[in-house]
């Protein structure tokens, strides 16, 4: 069997649909132009993902507002002025507030991923935003008529929904997004938040079997948003015995950007179970420089010092625009990138005689 290989999720929108996207928001185009931009990026992006020759492709997010905020699209009971984000570059981003309940997804994943399949030829994986990131849409000052125990009761509801449908609608796989997993530790160092995090998601997953779970994932790093993150400065080996206390079947752990990734691979190797995978991050969409095949299978054969060749995958780092304004990478640079990881895993199994 060769050495598996994925994509996270999202592509750098092209000109025409970020235009479409602002005129549609002031009035100024139909919604039959916009949805025509729409598919027309949408075809463009599983076309190009496809000549990769990615055995897994996305639909690369194009029209989702962001990885992260596709479930609130439509919903009336939201505020502006919820957690604010901060990245290193000094950029933020600032998540809406929940103002009264109950809580449901405006959209869910499963309407991404069955567009995507009328398009391809390859087996679609569809990544959802996990429980613990939209637990953060609950204000700590409460909601009158609506107590947090409600909020949490819909949200593992819906959340749980979210995968399924996906699941049933033959996704290669589900990944969660797991991006607030690190930056948990930058909030709270004590790693009670991060436990509450891994104990809500727990809560959806366990709904699941045995088999289901290990068609499902879990995504980590540390953000990756024009160019900049938000808790790359968190010592990973302090995040993963958290992570892997997920039950999920399939982890995606950034690691290509990790200026020593030795010790905590060593970590990992520790905490896989039998039966799960890892799928090591060997290229870094924050980086403008393109990775060489010949890079990626050095970055390959690094981590099979450490992980098993049954338990090993290889993927992105991270999407290459998780929010649909993030322009800092080209289509161009992305889909090279991608080209590269697919090649360099190949020479490596090669090498590995896999």
């Amino acid at each position: 069997m060769p050495i598996p290989t994925e994509p996270i999720g999202s592509i750098p929108r092209p000109a025409e649909l970020l235009a479409a996207m602002r005129a549609h928001a002031a009035h100024q185009i139909s919604d039959k132009k916009f949805h025509a931009a729409e598919e027309a990026a949408l075809s463009d992006t599983i076309r190009r993902m496809e000549e990769t020759g990615s055995p897994v492709i996305t639909e690369g997010e194009q029209t989702k507002p962001s990885f992260a905020t596709y479930p609130l699209t439509g919903l009336g009971n939201l505020a502006g002025d919820g957690v604010t984000i901060p990245f290193a570059d000094g950029h933020t981003r600032q998540l809406p507030r929940l103002t009264a309940g109950p809580f449901r997804y405006g959209v869910h994943a499963v309407s991404y991923l069955k567009e995507a399949q009328r398009h391809a030829h390859r087996t679609v994986k569809q990544a959802v935003i996990s429980a613990s990131a939209l637990s953060l849409l609950y204000p700590q000052s409460g909601l009158t008529g609506y107590p947090r125990e409600a909020f949490l009761k819909d949200l593992i509801d819906e959340a749980e929904r979210d995968i399924r449908e996906c699941i049933e609608a033959n996704a290669a796989c589900v990944q969660i997004d797991f991006t607030e997993g690190r930056l948990a530790l930058k909030l709270d160092p004590s790693g009670g938040l991060l436990r509450t995090f891994v104990e809500l998601n727990n809560h959806v997953l366990e709904r699941f079997t045995d088999a289901e779970r290990k068609r499902i994932g879990v995504h980590t790093c540390p953000g990756g948003d024009h160019d900049s993150t938000h808790s790359a400065d968190v010592d990973y080996t302090n995040l993963l015995p958290a992570l892997f206390n997920l039950k999920v079947g399939r982890f995606y752990v950034q690691m290509a950007s990790e200026a020593n990734p030795g010790p905590a691979l060593s970590a990992i190797r520790n905490l896989l179970k039998p039966g799960q995978i890892l799928f090591v991050g060997v290229t870094d969409p924050i980086d403008p420089k393109i990775e060489s095949p010949e890079v990626v299978r050095d970055r390959v054969l690094e981590a099979a010092k450490f992980i098993s060749l049954e338990s090993l995958g290889t993927t992105d780092d991270c999407g290459f625009s998780p929010f649909a304004d993030d322009v800092s990478t080209s289509r161009e640079t992305a889909f090279a990138k991608v080209k590269s990881r697919v090649q360099g895993t190949a020479m490596a199994a090669k090498v590995l005689g896999v």
